[in-house]
């Protein structure tokens, strides 16, 4: 089964598509369970989302967020950790009740306690409703890297050299970068009811090729979303 590969202009219209399908997601349920990303891609859905909210048309207040990974190794507070991203760009514009808010502790003293935490939380109110993905050059989703299992359960995960290096734009320097993550597993993500791809910009349309149309193999982690019954990809590339 080939993924529904829907065509935008620029990052604006990708932006739009995407707070659009988390806003008919947010009306639907009454109690919405959203996974969310993080990085460059996404930023710009957040900022819509803000400002849908302000207008009053959408409400945080009943939805459970996921969020995919974290950084080992960086405090809650750090500038570089993604739960800073995320109250940056959308927690602490809304109304969405902190207690309902998920991310991974990289800073957990026994990582492997924290990973069973989080995937109880996921099974005690998923499943996921809707789950936001971006996708790095060698085609990992979450922190899941080439030759992670499909059936991969939330895990600490090694971080590639490639992953660290490209990462390092959003650090001071390449040293700054942690060697390891905590992550929502392949087969955690499988789990939810509906997958959205955010792929932006030229660089990334090789890799999203070999999602969309190549063979469905652990090498290529996100080409496993070609198996999911409602999985789609929102880019501004031609391919």
């Amino acid at each position: 089964m080939k993924m529904k590969v829907i065509k935008v202009e620029d990052n604006n219209a990708l932006s739009t598509k995407a707070a659009n399908i988390v806003c008919e997601v947010l009306k639907k349920e009454s109690r919405p369970v959203l996974g969310l990303a993080t990085g460059s891609t996404p930023k710009k859905m957040y900022e819509f989302l803000v400002e849908r909210y302000r207008k009053g048309e959408i409400s945080f207040k009943d939805t459970i967020t996921f969020n995919l990974d974290e950084y080992v190794g960086l405090a809650l507070t750090d500038s570089f950790s993604y739960r800073y991203y995320m109250e940056k760009h959308l927690f602490q514009h809304v109304d969405i009740n902190k207690e309902n808010v998920y991310i991974p502790d990289g800073l957990a003293k026994d990582l492997s306690k924290e990973c069973e935490a989080f995937e109880r939380a996921i099974d005690k109110v998923g499943p996921i409703h809707l789950q936001i993905l971006g996708v790095g050059l060698n085609g990992h989703i979450g922190f899941n890297e080439p030759g992670t299992s499909f059936k991969s359960r939330t895990h600490v995960a090694k971080l590639e050299e490639s992953t660290r290096q490209v990462n390092s734009r959003f650090f001071n320097s390449i040293d700054e970068v942690p060697k390891e993550a905590l992550t929502m597993g392949i087969g955690t993500i499988m789990e939810a009811e509906e997958i959205v791809l955010l792929v932006q910009g030229e660089h990334k349309a090789k890799i999203l090729e070999k999602i969309v149309y190549g063979d469905v193999t652990e090498e290529v982690p996100a080409s496993v979303l070609q198996t999911h019954p409602n999985a789609y990809v929102i880019t501004d590339i031609d391919i």
